[in-house]
């Protein structure tokens, strides 16, 4: 998803707010994971997030997820942040965390996801790039924090 970086989204800097950031990843990572369950979901967890590179007001947020692993419940979804110039084309990587999504039956009671099939090389690739990644996080956050 895109989101174009408006005055209400920015801080005395003209540069996006953390919160406003989190909101566009919580909704993406959302829609992934509701689009992979075909159920409503609902945000379990959030795991760390470093804010490596601003949004500046007037670009363009790239928002995109993609579910990574499942339990029987629950999806992982990867969410990567990128800021686009919409003049020059040029991008850069802003933000990155995973989340946990809870699927939930027409009562609101946790339901069970389908199991993750990654038909093609790229996308286990993806898959166990994200799975990798995410321990490394935790290993770091653990040993920051520990």
């Amino acid at each position: 998803m895109t989101e174009l970086l408006l005055p209400n989204d920015t801080n005395n800097l003209g540069r996006a707010l953390g919160g406003a950031v989190l909101h566009w990843m919580d909704i993406c990572g959302a829609i992934a994971g509701m689009r992979f369950a075909s159920q409503q979901v609902v945000t379990a967890s959030m795991d760390h997030v470093d804010f490596i590179s601003p949004i500046d007001l007037g670009e363009v947020a790239v928002v995109e997820g993609y579910v990574f692993n499942t339990g029987r419940t629950s999806v992982d979804v990867k969410v990567d942040v990128r800021a686009e110039n919409p003049r020059t084309g040029e991008e850069r990587e802003t933000t990155s965390s995973f989340f946990t999504f809870v699927a939930l039956d027409g009562d609101g009671r946790p339901t069970p996801v389908p199991e993750l099939s990654c038909p093609t090389a790229e996308e286990e690739a993806l898959r166990e790039e994200a799975v990798e990644e995410r321990r490394e996080q935790l290993a770091n956050v653990a040993e920051r924090f520990g």
